[in-house]
Formats: C-alpha cells, sequence, structure tokens
C-alpha cells in the first residue's frame, strides 16, 4: 500500500499570524535574513488503493475533508510504494 504525503498551505493571498509570529522571532534568536515565513501542515497516510485510483482518492480526500480549498492549496506525492 502507498505512503503519502501531504503538503497544505495558506494561499498566498491569505494572511498567515504563525508565519509572521516565526518570522518576527527569528532575528532574535540569531537568524537574521530570514522573509516571507508561512507555516502550513504535513499529512503523512497509508492508503490503501491500486495505483489507477490512488490519484482520484488521495485528491477526493484533501478537498472534502483534508483541506479548505477557498483559503488552502495542498500538494501531495508517494513517499513509499
Amino acid at each position: 500500500m502507498p505512503r503519502v504525503a501531504i503538503d497544505v498551505m495558506l494561499k498566498p493571498e491569505i494572511l498567515d499570524p504563525q508565519g509572521r509570529a516565526v518570522e518576527r522571532a527569528l532575528p532574535g534568536l540569531g537568524y537574521d535574513g530570514v522573509s516571507g515565513v508561512r507555516v502550513g501542515k504535513h499529512l503523512e497516510l497509508t492508503v490503501d488503493a491500486q495505483d489507477d485510483e490512488l490519484s482520484a482518492r488521495v485528491e477526493k480526500m484533501c478537498a472534502d475533508f483534508l483541506t479548505n480549498p477557498v483559503i488552502e492549496s495542498y500538494t501531495w506525492r508517494v513517499v513509499e510504494a
């Protein structure tokens, strides 16, 4: 069964207060020159699906439950066959 990694991020036009907080904190920790910080989610799951149906199942899960398509975008990949 394939293991899938899904990365979910806020769309670029959506404000990211968590990313902004991280960006503001980094210089105080000695990490200067960092900007454009965005915080997202990383999910990994094993999907009981054949190769021909895997894409449709992952896309449906992402669109229906794992993301909010109004404010988030996602990418996914197979990390282990």
